[in-house]
């Protein structure tokens, strides 16, 4: 897959010979436009807490990543459905027998609960998306994975979309997201998800396992972290791991407080106030070390009269990357290395599957007979 050249770089075409008989003002219809009416292209962010969907028909939707079925005759009497996904399947967990399929980015290994989960979520999307079915154009679909993804989860995924596609590329997920920003040359891209945190450089080229890294400290570990302080300092506090993502998503930060975080959670069954500040702080904090450790590493491997400028354009994406403070905290430690520059997505939901339909739609033929399924 070769990205398409910067504007104003396009090479002068030679006059195209006619074919006898073709009228001099008619024109060859492009291939983007022969394809387009045989095809539509999706791109597919299939991520740990959220998952989204971009096609070619404009259509754009995105959902929480929760699978459940009734857990009882009881529950399947109440729901009126044999199986719930997103806010629907969160709103009724205790109903339900709930699935969160996708573990650090990845469907979860030997589970085939799991793998009908993430197969019942990429049906939902699809759907949305109004694409794919009976008498409908062919789909072909890239998909972002984490970009360190093993080779067994590619072929779980690929059993995952067995059917529900024609054609699939899997892409990492921060190529995606370069590709999608048109940011493919001389970029760090840092994104921050809730099961992963990926980084790449982007040097003009697909980019090689060398310039790319995946780490589990993310949107999940914050999580985990923040539960066990909260519940250190308050013991007798009840607490659930939803309550703890919907603090998180409402008040992070790193760095200095713009007031203090208190929340109601229930002590002995009664309504009660807790201050949460110090707990939310050192937990987003946990996300600073290893990934300016890891971004300096590979700005470090960078040709060396190019790193100033990757260094200047580090681009910060993903749920978790919208911390408030963190964009300038990870800029002020390029300081180390000379400086930099640090963007942050401010819109991050459809980033990756803009990206991957991108990615789709200019891709050759060549590319989807060598590396689709």
């Amino acid at each position: 897959m070769n990205p398409t050249p910067p504007l104003g770089e396009e090479s002068e075409a030679e006059e195209p010979d006619r074919s006898e008989g073709q009228h001099p003002d008619e024109e060859e219809t492009p291939m983007s436009e022969q394809t387009e009416t045989r095809f539509t292209h999706v791109g597919i962010d299939l991520g740990t807490s959220r998952s989204a969907i971009s096609a070619s028909n404009g259509d754009r939707h995105v959902i929480e990543s929760y699978v459940g079925w009734p857990i009882d005759m009881v529950a399947r009497k109440v729901l009126k459905k044999d199986v719930m996904i997103g806010t629907e399947a969160l709103e009724n967990r205790p109903m339900l027998d709930l699935h969160r399929p996708l573990q650090r980015g990845l469907i979860k290994e030997g589970s085939e609960k799991d793998l009908e989960a993430v197969r019942e979520l990429l049906k939902s999307l699809l759907h949305s998306a109004q694409v794919g079915g009976e008498g409908a154009k062919q789909v072909r679909a890239v998909v972002g994975v984490p970009a360190e993804a093993l080779r067994v989860n590619k072929q779980s995924l690929r059993k995952a979309l067995d059917g529900l596609v024609d054609k699939l590329m899997i892409v990492s997920e921060p190529f995606a997201v370069a590709y999608g920003l048109e940011a493919l040359l001389h970029t760090l891209v840092i994104d921050i998800g809730a099961g992963t945190s990926d980084l790449c450089v982007m040097n003009g080229r697909y980019p090689t396992e060398e310039d790319q890294r995946t780490l589990t400290t993310a949107g999940d570990s914050v999580d985990e972290h923040l539960f066990t302080a909260v519940k250190s300092k308050h013991p007798e506090a009840a607490i659930s791991t939803h309550m703890i993502r919907s603090w998180k998503e409402a008040y992070s930060f790193v760095g200095t407080a713009n007031e203090p975080i208190k929340v109601e959670v229930p002590v002995h069954g009664r309504p009660t106030t807790i201050d949460i500040t110090d707990e939310m702080r050192t937990s987003c904090e946990t996300l600073l070390p290893p990934i300016t450790e890891t971004m300096i590493d590979l700005v470090s491997r960078v040709e060396p009269e190019f790193q100033s400028k990757v260094r200047n354009n580090v681009i910060l994406t993903g749920g978790s990357g919208l911390v408030r403070g963190l964009g300038e905290a990870i800029q002020r430690s390029l300081s180390e290395i000379g400086g930099g520059r640090v963007r942050v997505v401010k819109d991050p939901v459809y980033v990756g599957s803009d990206g991957g339909l991108a990615i789709a739609t200019d891709a050759p033929e060549s590319d989807w007979d060598r590396l689709a399924i």
